[in-house]
């Protein structure tokens, strides 16, 4: 190989001594040597002082101050796997998957969901974990990969805070419940409330009316007495005044805010304060927490399964759920719900998964299949250690498709009992969304003996599916934000500020949700900051930026420096083909048949709502031709000598250590002897 010698200095020499202390950083790790055209690492210049002041000319920036703290690592490999399962197993896998399946043909569903998992969801989960995990950082920092592109990091960055901020409204009305359930009676089963108006019905049956031969037939409609058919049609349940009049005491439009809700805001501040301590200390804390979230709620869901297989009608309401019917093959919007539900449900696009897979050891197996490998480079691995690697992104798949079908039995048996219960067709009762959670589940646990047990397990585990995928999304944010602020920013409790910062900033927000309109802004933040639209279009550059600009085979290679072994040539073919296809044709497809947002099908939204809600989603999808084109701007050259440089790497300090030859027979040096050079081996890649 070919040698570059240059002369030794304090900062370089620091390089030197920290291969024999362990991992290699840089000496204050603020600082990544920029590649050259033919992707060779530059050598490092040092300064005439220890590592200050930054080369204006290329090579490294190399901050102040030589007390850079290490990147933190997983205590064990679990603690990542059961960070994963949390945040992409969350709410959409409960009151989404079923409702979808049912909806697109039952067991048929299957086909295409499966289908697009394999070209779709596996190819880019893996894709964000290898590449927080190769790049060690965060959302935005890992597009150093190619660094024209960092709009990507700016782009995903946006769409988790979004999340962040509506996703807790969810957790915040689940507390309420699950408050509220701690009584002797549920508040939403009965129509002698405060909150409930005339037209309350307690129990009804619908086929009372449809038998009768007169529309003035009278029933006996609930307890207090009898009503005509036409007054039971304009009915309302308890179980749905409880939601809108009190929990929501909706208002009339996005126009009209209305007054604070002081009992959810203090349930908002609660749910806040617990994100808080489960993030502020980082993954150390943060992998211990998610053993008892990500694992607890499949108890409640077995619990839950063996209630409703033993209510009457659970039967039919299972096989209303896998029944297939074939002819919804051949319609696209089964295709389109498929390719939708896989990326909402492995969290994909946010910049989270590239967060938690940058806790990684650089070793660590994040493909498949137990391997054994060893690294001589390093203290850690000098022992020869053989260490069994975890199946990461094929047992994280399996996980969140498997959690989702099962989940689909129990929500499918209790809504087989509700229409047994009420006398309807399993359609009448079957609902996606908050719907599901806050209307029919209630529905459902009031009928069952001793339900305040019922109410307070269900809310219990709902608020516990949605907390980890919460602060795993805040950690997400937070660990891009700090990244951007490495060695110039050092403060002991930095990491803790930026957590309450961030928290606060989102809270201040959320007030805007728990006002009599908050419904309308939710539903805003939800239908376009974070759609699929966005997801499919960051997914979409994602893929196209690994593959086309860096190299497919490229990163093929790195990922095999990483984990030992070339993973699947399949892989390299979805990044390069097929998976930005499907992207961009389910992109096309919402587009060409976008509709206006109503709230029930009713209320439809003024225009100046629908355009801010089309800038929550350009505010994200802007990023990236944006930054495009602001990079090429500034650059100075021809449009290739421009191009050529944006997209030449820029490599980490560990890149240095697990890509560079042995640098330990360079120890000896002795900072006072004339033959004191230091060596940079051009990188293999």
């Amino acid at each position: 190989m070919e040698k570059q010698s240059l002369a030794a200095s304090p900062c370089s020499l620091g390089l030197v001594e920290e291969t024999k202390k362990g991992p290699l950083l840089l000496c204050n790790g603020a600082g990544y040597p920029t590649a050259a055209p033919d992707s060779s690492l530059v050598p490092m210049v040092g300064s005439s002082s220890a590592c200050a002041g930054t080369d204006k000319k290329g090579g490294v920036d190399t901050g102040a101050g030589t007390g850079y703290p290490e990147r933190e690592m997983w205590t064990r490999q679990m603690d990542f796997i059961m960070s994963c399962v949390g945040f992409a197993v969350g709410l959409g896998n409960v009151w989404r998957f079923p409702y979808l399946c049912y909806k697109n043909g039952g067991g048929v569903f299957l086909i295409p969901y499966l289908l697009i998992v394999f070209i779709g969801g596996i190819p880019i989960f893996f894709l964000e974990i290898a590449l927080g995990q190769f790049m060690k950082a965060g959302s935005i920092n890992v597009w150093n990969i190619a660094p024209l592109f960092k709009g990507l990091g700016c782009a995903s960055m946006v769409i988790v805070f979004f999340c962040n901020t509506y996703y807790i409204m969810v957790l915040a009305w689940g507390f309420y419940y699950m408050i509220k359930s701690f009584t002797s009676s549920l508040p939403w089963a009965s129509c002698d409330n405060e909150w409930n108006t005339p037209s309350c019905i307690e129990i009804f049956s619908h086929q009372d009316c449809s038998n009768a031969s007169l529309a003035n037939a009278t029933v006996n409609a609930t307890v207090n007495g009898n009503m005509t058919c036409a007054e039971l049609a304009d009915g309302q349940s308890p179980i749905i005044e409880f939601w809108e009049n009190k929990v929501l005491n909706i208002s009339s439009g996005l126009d009209e805010a209305g007054q604070v809700n002081w009992e959810l805001t203090l349930c908002l501040m609660a749910v806040w304060v617990m994100v808080y301590f489960c993030v502020w200390k980082g993954v150390k804390s943060t992998g211990k927490i998610v053993y008892f979230t990500a694992t607890f709620p499949y108890v409640v869901l077995v619990i839950l399964l063996v209630r409703g297989v033993t209510l009457p009608g659970a039967y039919d309401g299972i096989m209303y759920y896998i029944k297939p019917n074939w002819t919804k093959l051949g319609e696209a919007q089964v295709w389109i719900d498929a390719g939708t539900q896989i990326f909402f449900s492995y969290a994909i696009g946010l910049g989270a998964l590239t967060a938690l897979g940058s806790y990684n050891r650089f070793n660590n197996d994040c493909y498949t299949h137990t391997h054994t490998h060893t690294h001589t480079h390093t203290r850690s691995y000098r022992n020869k250690r053989k260490s069994r690697k975890k199946q990461d992104a094929f047992i994280l798949a399996l996980i969140n498709s498997g959690t989702s079908f099962f989940a689909g039995f129990v929500v499918f048996s209790i809504l087989g009992f509700m229409a047994a219960e009420q006398g309807v067709d399993i359609s009448q009762v079957a609902e996606s969304g908050p719907g599901l959670a806050f209307i029919a589940y209630p529905k459902a646990v009031s009928l069952m003996p001793v339900a305040p047990l019922w109410a307070a397990l269900f809310f219990f585990m709902l608020l516990l599916l949605g907390l980890d995928s919460q602060f795993v999304g805040v950690e997400g944010f937070v660990t891009g934000i700090l990244d951007l602020f490495p060695g110039k920013y050092q403060h002991r409790y930095r990491r803790e500020i930026a957590v309450a910062a961030c928290c606060l900033l989102c809270f201040i927000i959320d007030l805007s949700m728990v006002t009599q309109g908050g419904m309308y802004v939710f539903q805003l933040f939800d239908y376009y900051s974070a759609s699929g639209m966005t997801l499919l279009w960051q997914a979409f550059w994602e893929c196209t930026v690994v593959a086309w600009v860096y190299g497919a085979d490229r990163f093929m290679d790195d990922v095999a420096r990483m984990i030992g072994y070339r993973p699947f040539p399949w892989m390299k073919w979805c990044w390069s083909f097929i998976t930005p296809c499907v992207c961009m044709g389910i992109f096309l497809f919402h587009l060409i048949n976008y509709k206006p947002l109503t709230y029930n099908n009713v209320y439809v939204y003024p225009w100046w709502g629908e355009v801010i809600g089309w800038c929550l989603a350009l505010s994200s999808m802007l990023c990236i031709p944006v930054g495009v084109l602001y990079k090429l701007f500034r650059a100075k050259g021809t449009l290739r000598q421009r191009w050529a440089h944006l997209t030449s790497p820029v490599w980490g300090a560990h890149h240095l250590e697990y890509m560079a030859p042995d640098l330990k027979s360079l120890s000896s040096l002795s900072p006072d002897t004339d033959d004191n050079r230091v060596i940079i081996f051009e990188s293999v890649m």
